[in-house]
């Protein structure tokens, strides 16, 4: 019997340090391989703030824009939450929106409160990741997805990397 509990107890810190290794080499090489690649025209959506109001792309128009695909339920994305404070922050000319894929209003609005992130969110309609036109527009497979688009509509950048989007907002 203590053989057997202690096989358990290894398979399962075994799968523990499986999950959590990190992932080697270029993340965007196996989750970004869908996403609309730069120097394509970025695809528009309208959808809704939690200020009730719709958005669309064109309503960026003139402005470099750090679109930030994500949910308060995604431990990547709450990882990154200092992060993209930061990066917000630093770079007062671009417009941060954030395309969320909860499905819970409630939950979404206390993230952002408790975290003071304070930028444009959507959402289309708090439906399903999956079930969303805009995640199947801008090919998003992997959460968090970020895209720089250029005033002009055009996509500058699109990668599941964070680093990217700052190395490219420094340059």
């Amino acid at each position: 019997m203590k053989k057997i509990l202690l096989l358990v107890v290894i398979a399962l810190f075994a799968g523990c340090r499986v999950v959590d290794k990190p992932a080697e080499g270029d993340l965007d090489e196996t989750y970004a391989v869908d996403l609309v690649k730069p120097g394509s025209k970025a695809p528009d959506f309208s959808l809704t703030g939690l200020d009730g109001k719709t958005y669309t792309l064109a309503d960026f128009k003139g402005k470099t824009v750090v679109i930030d695909f994500w949910a308060s339920w995604c431990p990547d994305c709450r990882n990154e939450t200092e992060y993209l404070l930061k990066l917000h922050k630093d770079h007062p000319e671009v417009e941060f929106v954030g395309i969320s894929f909860d499905t819970d209003e409630q939950q979404l609005r206390t993230f952002l409160t408790e975290n003071g992130m304070d930028w444009l969110q959507l959402t289309e309609g708090f439906k399903k990741w999956k079930e969303t036109k805009v995640s199947s527009d801008y090919g998003v497979k992997w959460i968090p997805t970020k895209y720089v688009i250029s005033p002009k509509g055009k996509v500058l950048l699109s990668t599941v990397v964070t680093e990217k989007v700052e190395a490219y907002l420094n340059k």
